[in-house]
């Protein structure tokens, strides 16, 4: 029941706002499916943490520790990014970059844009896993092209062919698990259930689940943003409208990463060795030095973040490629507090952009000075995600820095250098765009903040004190992903 609540709220929200409309109150209507959206998670998520694992509608869907814990995340950030883009979207259609038909389909395809990510977390079948992740590029793609501009349908075309090719590098690699999997389980769609194929994942054909481990990793990892395939990242980042930024940096990446992981957990038990493991490490070190060392050079606010996004990701990746209890439970850590303050920071970045008309860093000063809540929203997001003890970022790099150090000695400097390279550039970006003089006008509509200095808490809330709950949450699905 809950799983119908949870998929039917976004689904049915996004075919009502599509077809209705509803011109003068469909950011209010978007927030309310959203809200609905969250409290369903809210439910699954007490029902997971009271009864386990569940299966539901013919193990079509499978909800466990790991991935109920990115549902609740997905719904919480999609509500509150809805809650931001009410007045962020009218205050873009009060300066003419908007029309209403361009607000239909942007409310429209948020909700199915939330259905899509929420479908890919809770199916038990790859094959549908796949599809979501499919139709979640679809969706974003027509948010990306929203304003119309040449910039915005370059950026757009951009992220459907890279992301395309991309997924079809995924749909071969599940190809291959089935061809891999028939030998075991038999023909039919129970080939490609999750829960099946782990339960006989030692009795896989190694070589060709070392392959399909391969597409997979670099079909999905297409949609993580992992260098060298995040070329289309920082242009969507940077064209579309902001609270498309903060759900794609926020909860998109995840997903993809979802689905790489649970790729892993059969690879390792099918090979028995560190194959997958080192080849997520490798992709993850390579992308925290590649955005590192190109944050330097970005002028748009957007699209710095977005490297820092990029940059995050990596760090993620080479947590869950090291495996282990505390690693694991270090990049649990790090996709919970890196959604939650880069969405924030969005939010921050998306009111200053709006104040000031301009990305560009080098036009935007005194933030703090034409709104003090703005400003000291992006300055504490940019903190806070630059690992400034004592945001949860922090304690998570922190776990993963000194894990790295027991287990990969040779990895820890690359990982401090590239850090150190990411602090030194975004701060010395962001400070002055904080603090200056400015003669810009206040915004028509009050910016919505109170998103902002929530997902802020609860990131500080994370560096200060785990609830034992939350802990032990982290500590199970942690267990669940195996070495």
């Amino acid at each position: 029941m809950e799983i119908l609540w949870l998929l039917g709220a976004p689904l049915f929200g996004g075919i009502f706002l599509a077809t209705v409309g509803c011109r003068r109150f469909a950011p209010e209507v978007n927030a309310v499916f959203s809200f609905s959206t969250f409290i369903a998670a809210a439910v699954l998520t007490t029902r997971i943490i009271n009864d386990g694992p569940i299966t539901a509608f013919n193990e079509q869907f499978f909800i466990d520790s790991f991935n109920v814990f990115l549902v609740a995340l997905t719904a919480f950030v999609a509500f509150t990014t809805s809650l931001f883009s009410r007045p962020y979207m009218r205050i873009e259609q009060h300066h003419g970059r908007l029309t209403i038909n361009m607000l239909r389909l942007y409310h429209s395809m948020y909700q199915l844009f939330t259905f899509t990510m929420l479908l890919a977390l809770t199916t038990n079948n790859m094959g549908i896993m796949w599809v979501a992740m499919e139709a979640a590029t679809l969706t974003t793609v027509l948010l990306v092209s929203l304003y119309r501009t040449p910039a915005s349908l370059e950026a757009a075309w951009k992220y459907f062919i890279l992301c395309g090719v991309g997924i079809a590098q995924a749909l071969f690699g599940t190809i291959l698990l089935y061809f891999a999997a028939e030998r075991v389980l038999g023909p039919g769609g129970n080939s490609l259930l999750w829960t099946h194929l782990n339960a006989v994942k030692t009795q896989l054909e190694p070589t060709v689940l070392s392959l399909a481990f391969v597409f997979l990793l670099v079909g999905y990892g297409t949609k993580v943003g992992l260098a060298p395939l995040h070329n289309w990242l920082p242009d969507a980042h940077a064209e579309g409208p902001t609270p498309v930024s903060a759900v794609l940096s926020g909860l998109l990446l995840n997903v993809a990463l979802y689905a790489v992981v649970r790729s892993k957990v059969l690879a390792d038990g099918a090979l028995g060795t560190d194959f997958a493991g080192n080849l997520m490490m490798g992709f993850g070190l390579l992308s925290v030095v590649v955005a590192a060392f190109f944050l330097s050079r970005q002028k748009d606010v957007k699209r710095m973040f977005a490297y820092s996004s990029i940059e995050h990701m990596g760090l993620v990746t080479f947590a869950f490629g090291m495996g282990g209890a505390v690693a694991t439970f270090a990049g649990l850590l790090h996709m919970t507090v890196h959604s939650l303050t880069k969405s924030a920071i969005f939010f921050a970045v998306g009111h200053a952009t709006q104040t000031t008309g301009t990305q560009l860093m080098e036009n935007i000063r005194g933030v703090m000075q034409q709104s003090p809540t703005i400003g000291w929203g992006l300055m504490l997001g940019t903190l806070a995600i630059l690992g400034m003890p004592p945001f949860g970022v922090f304690a998570s790099e922190f776990l993963i820095l000194t894990t790295a150090m027991h287990s990969h000695p040779w990895a820890t400097p690359i990982l401090l250098l590239a850090l150190g390279v990411a602090f030194a550039s975004i701060f010395a970006k962001v400070q002055p765009m904080v603090f200056g003089e400015t003669d810009a006008p206040h915004l028509p509509h009050s910016p919505a903040l109170v998103p902002v200095f929530v997902h802020l808490a609860l990131v500080l809330l994370l560096g200060l004190f785990i609830p034992p709950y939350l802990a032990g949450w982290y500590q199970q699905a942690a267990a669940l992903l195996g070495k």
